[in-house]
């Protein structure tokens, strides 16, 4: 059986290996959502990720847009949400939507 690292725990281990952090949190959702609120997304200044807070496109654009936040340190609101014909294409199903924070951890 494999063990799946709490997010969290494995953002503390990238921050005590020197690594630059960011962590993006699902902070609300409306209709369908893939992941509940509270779940975590983290990812370091190489783009290297664990966790998730939706999966499909999303999941891409909010890695992307992690980057920036580490590279600038300026927090972002992200919120994700698409028609029902192409929620499934990107991962959100039957229309739903959700909103992430992103933030970098201080080191």
């Amino acid at each position: 059986m494999t063990v799946i690292d709490d997010p969290l725990t494995i953002a503390e281990d990238w921050q005590r290996q020197g690594r630059d952090v960011a962590i993006a949190t699902v902070i609300e959702t409306w209709g369908s959502a893939p992941r509940p609120t509270g779940s975590h997304l983290v990812i370091d200044g190489e783009g290297n990720f664990e966790g998730s807070v939706s999966g499909g496109c999303v999941e891409g654009a909010v890695i992307t847009e992690a980057l920036d936040v580490i590279a600038s340190g300026a927090p972002r609101m992200l919120e994700f949400g698409v028609a029902d014909e192409t929620a499934w294409r990107v991962g959100l199903s039957c229309g739903g939507r959700i909103r992430v924070y992103v933030e970098r951890l201080a080191a």
